[in-house]
């Protein structure tokens, strides 16, 4: 039997079980805690999977375009000068090679002032031996000492050497070399790249800009430079060249998120491919589609999804 001492004690270990029961809990959770506090302090963040790239959206710094300058060779100043000459055994090795008949007739050359790409000076070397017998290139000659002379053929008696230079692969690839020698380490000027491409492709690009003026009419087929910036970087360039003959020419190019040009066209301005459309194609088949449903804003208006940003270019 229980005595009686014993009954008054039971309540007393009982409540020394208890205690003792919530101490073990709470000291475990006090070291579930600060073992979780020892895995947090333990965690890395992860890495971007893509790396950053180097002309990302928002970089770019649309402003005033500083057009391409020409000079003839005796108003060049000394240092281009004297670079020139130290380069003339080089441009005749390159200009050699691919057939430019540089040993042959009287040459003259012109520079090309492209303030997109100040590390390099351009030359444009003609020979003109009469009507339709004209041969043209440019020479890329970099300051500095780094890179090498670069050749871009143009015309040899009147007639591309490979295909077109405004769009040929040559022409394209040699231009992302000379991009790469200038060591960007920012947002190029997007637009005044795309002249100096122009320019070193053969033309005497000037944009048309009808922005504040577009009810002029002076450049009726003309339409004003822009630039898209696409949501993964890189640029698409348009713009007509007003100062073509015989007629304006439109330039499009398109860069990559690193700065390379990937693509350029140059079609005579206004002209758009016809095709004659048979009378059956206007007879109605099928089913009608049903409506496109937009993302709508807070009053309702519909909103397209963004997939660039477009700048007018203002003008000079």
């Amino acid at each position: 039997m229980v005595s009686m001492a014993q009954l008054r004690i039971l309540p007393f270990v009982l409540a020394v079980a208890s205690i003792a029961i919530l101490c073990a809990s709470a000291e475990a959770q006090t070291e579930t805690a600060q073992d979780l506090s020892e895995i947090q302090l333990k965690v890395k963040p992860v890495p971007d999977v893509l790396p950053p790239m180097p002309f990302p959206p928002g970089s770019e710094t649309p402003g005033r375009v500083a057009p391409v300058e020409y000079r003839s060779a005796d108003q060049m100043t000394q240092k281009d000068s004297d670079l020139v000459a130290d380069a003339e055994s080089s441009i005749n090795e390159h200009a050699g090679r691919v057939g430019l008949e540089f040993n042959q007739g009287a040459w003259s050359y012109q520079q090309l002032v492209c303030p997109a790409l100040p590390n390099h000076i351009f030359l444009r070397f003609m020979r003109n031996n009469g009507t339709g017998d004209m041969s043209v290139f440019t020479a890329s000659i970099p300051r500095g000492g780094e890179g090498r002379v670069r050749i871009i053929p143009i015309q040899l008696r009147g007639y591309s050497l490979f295909s077109p230079a405004p769009i040929n692969a040559l022409t394209i690839s040699a231009f992302n070399h000379i991009r790469g020698e200038e060591n960007p380490d920012k947002a190029p000027d997007w637009l005044g790249t795309g002249l100096c491409y122009a320019a070193l492709a053969g033309a005497h690009p000037q944009a048309a800009n009808l922005v504040e003026d577009p009810e002029s009419g002076k450049f009726p087929a003309a339409v004003p430079a822009e630039l898209q910036i696409p949501v993964q970087g890189g640029a698409f360039i348009s713009f007509t060249d007003v100062a073509a003959t015989p007629r304006p020419m439109e330039w499009t190019m398109t860069f990559d998120g690193k700065g390379r040009l990937l693509k350029a066209t140059h079609l005579p301005a206004g002209l758009l491919p016809v095709n004659a459309v048979p009378q059956s194609a206007g007879e109605l088949k099928g089913n009608p589609l049903p409506p496109t449903i937009l993302d709508v804003d807070l009053t309702g208006s519909p909103v397209p999804p963004a997939q660039s940003k477009t700048y007018p270019v203002p003008s000079n």
